[in-house]
């Protein structure tokens, strides 16, 4: 009897005492290339440069946490209140990462690479693009994704990005595309709506050439190490089954400080 068609991933190749990840030993990887560039190789293919490979790692450092009150960590403390194990509870921290919460970046690039092609297709220059698109997404009542922040009204985060973006000569047509977004949404409804960190990254990853359809991924892997301390906490300061309120709580850790660099 014939056996089935195997069928095929080109991602790792396990062999007696080798692992290669893409076509590169696992075990030469390790200390010398950085989690960040191993992402990047994992999900495109290749080794990136070093630039890319620092800018990949200041997104994952600029959405690790924002408090305890984003909806995913606030359903994590409350699966881990409940007695559940850290895999429970970081599941539920993760499926509420959805749309209105850590979602905006995939939306933000598809958006991003509408006004790129309006831009393209049409001749038009950046401004006009943007301007055609905003004009459109009036006419159909749509919110665009990425801008504006509940509590920040300029993103630190944002500025960083793009600071180090320019740095290390990644920041591009979509850097430009993103900021033309927020000069003109101001003008159009009368107030500022800053780029925020969802825009940022999502910009950046339009320069990097990655699928939108892998955008959101980079928020959760940014956000598992906040949720697992969260979690821990929980774990370790309350006892279970506690009512938790989203907005009674107050931060008590340590006082500000600067990086000292050495």
């Amino acid at each position: 009897m014939q056996s089935a068609a195997k069928w095929k991933t080109a991602i790792t190749k396990i062999e007696p005492n080798k692992i290669q990840i893409r076509g590169y030993r696992v075990d030469e990887l390790m200390g010398r290339v950085s989690f960040p560039q191993a992402i990047y190789l994992i999900l495109k293919g290749d080794l990136p440069s070093e630039n890319v490979g620092k800018l990949i790692d200041a997104m994952l450092v600029s959405s690790i946490d924002h408090g305890a009150s984003p909806l995913s960590t606030l359903a994590a403390i409350n699966i881990a209140s409940s007695g559940a194990p850290l895999n429970a509870a970081l599941a539920g921290g993760i499926l509420a990462i959805s749309k209105y919460h850590g979602g905006a970046i995939e939306n933000c690039m598809r958006e991003l690479l509408v006004i790129k092609k309006l831009k393209d297709d049409e001749n038009f220059t950046t401004r006009e693009a943007v301007e055609e698109f905003l004009s459109l997404y009036r006419e159909q009542k749509k919110r665009v994704s990425g801008f504006g922040h509940r509590i920040h009204t300029s993103d630190p985060r944002t500025q960083k990005l793009f600071q180090l973006a320019q740095e290390l000569g990644i920041a591009g047509e979509f850097v430009e595309i993103a900021k033309t977004v927020e000069e003109l949404l101001e003008k159009s409804v009368g107030r500022k709506l800053p780029i925020n960190v969802d825009g940022a990254i999502a910009a950046l990853l339009c320069e990097l050439q990655f699928p939108p359809e892998l955008a959101n991924a980079f928020f959760i892997m940014s956000r598992l190490p906040g949720l697992v301390a969260h979690i821990y906490e929980e774990y370790t300061r309350y006892k279970p089954m506690r009512v938790i309120h989203p907005t009674e709580w107050e931060y008590d850790g340590p006082k500000e400080r600067r990086l000292e660099l050495t």
